[in-house]
C-alpha cells in the first residue's frame, strides 16, 4: 500500500509538474514587452557569455546593434528564480557562484553618479547603501539604507552598495537589479545586478558584468515603459526553450 501510495503521490507531482510547464505563457508574448536583453553562455559551467539586445516591432523581436562578451558567474549558471516556470536541474543558492539563469524583469538602475542616462528608474547609491546577503537577515535580497535599519542590522553583509567608497572599486558606478529572487526567499540568492566588469573574462559571484560603454549603451537604450526582460541561458538550453519562451533567433 505504502508503494503504490509513494507511486501515485509521484505520478501526481509530474502531472502537475507538466501542466504547469505546459500552461506556462512566455512573458515575452506579452504587447507590453518591447525590450529584451538576452546573454547566451557556452554551457552552464561557462563564465562568460554573449550578450544581445532586441526590440518588439510589430510583433517581431529585431535585433539591435548592442552584442558584447560579458561575464557571468564564477561557477557559471544555475536556474533562477524568475518569470519561468520551474524547471529540473540544479538551482542558484546563497553563495554558490552562481549567476541565475532563466527570465527576469529588470529593476531599478543604481550607481555612484548623481544622474545617468537612462529611462528606468534610477537611485543614486551612498556610503550608507547595502545590498543585504545575510542569509536570516530580515532584510534579505533588498537594498537598505544603514541610517534607517542601523548599523547592526547591516555589519555582516559583503554588498556594501558604494563599493568605491569601502573596497576600491569602481564596479558599482553604474548597475541594473536583475530580479532573480523577487520574493526575497531567504537562501535562494541576493543581489543579483547587471554591473561594470573588473576586466574581461572575470568572473563575477554571480552577477552580469560588462564594460562601461556597454552598460552606457544599454542604459540609455532601455525604457521602464517597455517592460524590459531579461534572459540568461546556456545554448543548449536556449535553443530548448526557444519555442516554448518565444526566444528570438540570437545568429
Amino acid at each position: 500500500m505504502k508503494i503504490m501510495q509513494k507511486m501515485l503521490l509521484s505520478l501526481s507531482l509530474a502531472m502537475v509538474s507538466q501542466f504547469s510547464v505546459a500552461d506556462f505563457s512566455s512573458p515575452l508574448n506579452q504587447n507590453d514587452v518591447k525590450q529584451l536583453v538576452v546573454a547566451v553562455s557556452n554551457n552552464w559551467d561557462a563564465t562568460t557569455a554573449t550578450l544581445y539586445a532586441f526590440e518588439k516591432q510589430q510583433g517581431k523581436w529585431i535585433k539591435k546593434d548592442l552584442t558584447s562578451e560579458v561575464n557571468l558567474g564564477r561557477t557559471g549558471l544555475a536556474w533562477g528564480l524568475g518569470l519561468h516556470p520551474k524547471q529540473q536541474g540544479q538551482y542558484k543558492k546563497e553563495g554558490d557562484g552562481k549567476a541565475p539563469a532563466g527570465i527576469f524583469e529588470l529593476g531599478t538602475a543604481f550607481g555612484y553618479l548623481q544622474h545617468v542616462n537612462t529611462h528606468m528608474p534610477y537611485q543614486q547609491m551612498q556610503a550608507g547603501n547595502y545590498c543585504m546577503d545575510v542569509k536570516g537577515s530580515p532584510y534579505y535580497n533588498q537594498i537598505v539604507d544603514e541610517a534607517s535599519v542601523g548599523a547592526d542590522a547591516v555589519k555582516a553583509s559583503s554588498e556594501p552598495m558604494r563599493l568605491d567608497i569601502h573596497k576600491n572599486l569602481p564596479i558599482y558606478k553604474k548597475g541594473l537589479v536583475v530580479m532573480h529572487n523577487a520574493e526575497n526567499i531567504n537562501g535562494q540568492g541576493s543581489c543579483i545586478f547587471m554591473h561594470l566588469w573588473k576586466g574581461q573574462g572575470v568572473p563575477t559571484a554571480g552577477c552580469t558584468s560588462m564594460p562601461e560603454t556597454v552598460m552606457d549603451r544599454l542604459l540609455a537604450w532601455l525604457d521602464k515603459s517597455q517592460h524590459p526582460l531579461y534572459v540568461a541561458l546556456p545554448q543548449k538550453q536556449y535553443q530548448a526553450k526557444k519555442q516554448a519562451w518565444s526566444l528570438p533567433d540570437v545568429n
